[in-house]
């Protein structure tokens, strides 16, 4: 932590920076304000009773930073790009001609790509506007209902570009990771409700004991700093494979004889699989919740609250492990590894080149990767598992918002640390730039 701030105060010091950092909070703080722009003609919290109370409602609430709540113009947050960027990458994989762009399009093919995301956000913003906006129709404030549709997901839409738009925008003129800083923004700004819900349910209530809500807090809070140190310590956390590259001579002189590593993170996919889990586990209610609101059916109600079910928080653990897998047999491939490392002269201590190689690596990667699946698991489903803990202890503890103490923590403590590398590189850059002038 002293390191953090170390890095924050030397950042200050340099002009340039001081100048990105500067610009970064500007538009986060016009985020913010965002988030308490009301949408015309829709009242305060029709969104969020349309879709329901559910663990991922509250996600997206919390990371829209209460946007979804108070039906503001960033109620969709930037979750449709995100979702954009998602099917760009796994379209990459599927589709040859999109594989070529990214692979050997260059910065052509990056911008080329950064466009398709752009027009996919757009077209899904305003789809998923129009079924809130339709399905809202009976709480707008303004007649005719088919202008109010219009102005609704105008809005929504153009909350959503905006908020592409200031993502960007830091990016390129920021200190970088700007849409990662704005759910970031998002997210923290929900830690004063949820210090004020905890006040509220241990010591406000009546009959609450002060001693037992004392007790209670402090066993949240060491948990919560537990928990930060346990993802900082599973984010940086590799296995290191060792490498010797052969000696070789080429003219007069020799090459080679090096030994290096092969890195192989424990979290690699970082937070994708549990918003790929959400995303599949979410889809059947959010559907439901859009099409048949007000249908009177067993099976239709069953759907709508599985969120509430005990068989929710193992199906999401099931589809994180899923998803995490699948994020590292696309974005990790062994044999290509073991290509390169016999056509540039290494190989790794013990094992033959070619096959083995590359069986080796998949070996390791597979442990690996089992271990960060079986991380993102259990961060997944602890809110749940707390809150039945909390719930057996005093029902009236169920209504404490610990949302907090699983995914976001992670997003967090993923973007902080991200953000500071980031800004490190700057400084370097900067003492570069100094030493040559």
């Amino acid at each position: 932590m002293t390191g953090f701030f170390e890095t924050i105060r030397n950042a200050w010091k340099i002009p340039d920076l001081r100048k990105r950092i500067t610009y970064t909070l500007i538009l986060l703080l016009i985020f913010r304000i965002g988030c308490f722009v009301p949408i015309p003609g829709l009242s305060a919290g029709a969104i969020s009773s349309i879709l329901g109370e559910n663990d991922t409602m509250n996600f997206l609430n919390t990371v829209s930073g209460d946007a979804l709540k108070n039906a503001a113009i960033f109620a969709m947050s930037i979750t449709p790009y995100i979702n954009a960027s998602i099917i760009v990458q796994l379209l990459t994989v599927a589709i040859p001609a999109l594989e070529r762009l990214a692979k050997d399009g260059g910065e052509e093919g990056k911008k080329k790509l950064g466009q398709i995301s752009r027009y996919t956000t757009i077209g899904l913003a305003l789809l998923q506007s129009f079924f809130i906006a339709y399905n809202a129709r009976g709480s707008f404030s303004l007649q005719p209902v088919w202008f109010t549709i219009i102005v609704v997901m105008a809005s929504l839409a153009a909350g959503t570009a905006f908020l592409m738009w200031l993502g960007e925008q830091i990016t390129d003129k920021g200190i970088g990771n700007g849409i990662s800083l704005i759910i970031f923004a998002g997210i923290i700004s929900g830690i004063p409700s949820t210090i004020i819900s905890l006040y509220d349910v241990f010591f406000a209530a009546e009959g609450s004991n002060i001693v037992l809500g004392i007790l209670f807090v402090s066993l949240i809070v060491l948990l919560f700093l537990a928990i930060i140190a346990m993802i900082i310590y599973i984010t940086e956390a590799e296995r290191r494979i060792p490498v010797q590259y052969a000696k070789r001579v080429v003219g007069r002189k020799m090459y080679g004889g090096q030994s290096t590593i092969i890195p192989i993170k424990i979290n690699s996919a970082g937070v994708l699989p549990i918003i790929f889990a959400m995303s599949i586990i979410s889809f059947p209610s959010v559907i439901i919740s859009l099409f048949f609101s007000n249908a009177d059916n067993a099976f239709v109600n069953g759907v709508k609250n599985f969120a509430s079910t005990p068989w929710h928080p193992v199906v999401n653990a099931i589809l994180v492990i899923a998803f995490t897998f699948f994020y590292s047999a696309v974005y990790f491939n062994p044999k290509q590894i073991s290509d390169d490392l016999k056509d540039n002269g290494g190989f790794i201590p013990g094992i033959r080149p070619g096959k083995p190689t590359t069986d080796y690596i998949k070996s390791i990667s597979n442990k690996t990767t089992m271990a960060g699946a079986l991380f993102l698991a259990f961060i997944t489903v602890l809110p749940t598992l707390l809150q039945y803990i909390l719930r057996l202890v005093d029902i009236k503890f169920a209504s404490v918002n610990l949302w907090l103490g699983g995914t976001s923590v992670l997003i967090l403590v993923g973007v902080a640390l991200e953000t500071v590398k980031q800004i490190e590189s700057y400084m370097l850059a900067r003492h570069y730039k100094g030493f040559l002038e």
